[in-house]
């Protein structure tokens, strides 16, 4: 078979695998609702995109409003509610984003409380450090909701969207730099550069990766290109560069957490030498727990697992305790064995791996 046909084959059955994941868990498709009998997951009805109360407060509700907004693992609704036109409450109504995370962003939701409207859609928040597309979710919701409290009209610059912020230009460069540098140019020295830069950069910094959760996000809500730019690109370094016969380039060029194993490695010198039957038997392991854990979502069973990918730990001021333990293991392990995780586990890494 031909190796680019066989790519794009690849690539095929890695889209049908996350479409039917996310079609399990949230029941739509780049944010077209495909589950009659599903809907968001929300207390009140998603028509009520405004209701008023008894003591005669009005209730917005973004589902609807901000069905276009999403955090890190889907949509993330709120509830505001206003008195005389003044904020009284903000409350986040149930989403997908991993509890952890999203505590720390929950604490944006005061700033706007006792504000008058006017004051509230200028007011400026800045997104939490280790919750930032949550963050930006919530602060994106409550300028939808109160726009429509004011009743007017969004209106958006098609280029809004692009995070201009230095972070998010640095962020930029650092990303593009691991996607097109190492196609031309391969230096040991650059190398370890480059390594350094997405840890601290893409990882602790921004908290940028590709995993489970952020691919169901992408497939069930869409994606704005410029509003992701950064993961945008990370997709097509591990998607599209395949077919170009550039195979598992995010995990070598850009995956923080890849990159944290090999420069752990480097501390010591000695390594325990695996026999080929060994690394054999260990792949097969590899490929089945993949498969095992692809089962657990299409069957609805446990989506549970995608929390506990060790990418997270990155932004360790929200991860779990589990995910900084599963993160450190495989850390100290690497120092024996070449990027373990990377080899013989990873279910990210074995989606870019799978063969026909």
């Amino acid at each position: 078979m031909n190796k680019t046909l066989k790519a794009i084959l690849l690539l095929v059955v890695s889209f049908i695998i996350i479409l039917v994941a996310s079609i399990q868990r949230d029941g739509k498709v780049l944010g077209h609702q495909l589950k009659s009998g599903k809907t968001e997951p929300v207390k009140k009805s998603v028509n009520d995109t405004m209701y008023v109360t008894e003591d005669g407060s009005y209730v917005i509700n973004t589902t609807q409003l901000g069905k276009d907004i999403t955090g890190y693992g889907g949509n993330v609704p709120l509830e505001i509610t206003i008195k005389k036109g003044r904020i009284l409450k903000v409350k986040a109504l149930p989403n997908l984003e991993t509890p952890d995370f999203f505590n720390e962003a929950k604490t944006l939701l005061k700033k706007w409380e006792g504000k008058p409207l006017d004051e509230a859609q200028n007011l400026k928040v800045d997104a939490v450090s280790g919750a930032t597309f949550s963050s930006k979710a919530i602060i994106a919701n409550m300028k939808r909701g109160i726009a429509f409290a004011q009743k007017n009209t969004i209106k958006e610059n098609w280029y809004s969207k692009f995070d201009a912020s230095p972070k998010g230009i640095i962020a930029l460069i650092v990303v593009l730099m691991a996607a097109i540098i190492p196609l031309f140019y391969k230096n040991k020295r650059y190398r370890l550069i480059q390594q350094v830069l997405n840890i601290a950069i893409l990882g602790f910094w921004c908290g940028t990766f590709l995993s489970y959760s952020a691919l169901m996000n992408y497939m069930s809500n869409g994606i704005n290109v410029l509003e992701y730019i950064i993961p945008v690109i990370m997709l097509i370094t591990a998607f599209i560069y395949p077919i170009f016969g550039k195979k598992q380039y995010y995990c070598t060029n850009i995956c923080p957490y890849g990159a944290l194993q090999e420069l752990t490695g480097k501390c010591i010198k000695y390594k325990i030498k695996i026999k080929s039957k060994t690394i054999k038997r260990l792949d097969i392991i590899r490929r089945t727990i993949l498969v095992i854990l692809m089962l657990c979502m299409w069957t609805g069973l446990w989506f549970g697992w995608i929390d506990y990918e060790p990418f997270s730990a990155f932004i360790w001021k929200s991860a779990s305790v589990i995910v900084l333990i599963i993160a450190l293991g495989f850390l100290l392990l690497s120092t024996i064995i070449t990027r373990p995780y990377c080899r013989f586990v990873c279910p990210m890494g074995s989606l870019f791996k799978i063969k026909l």
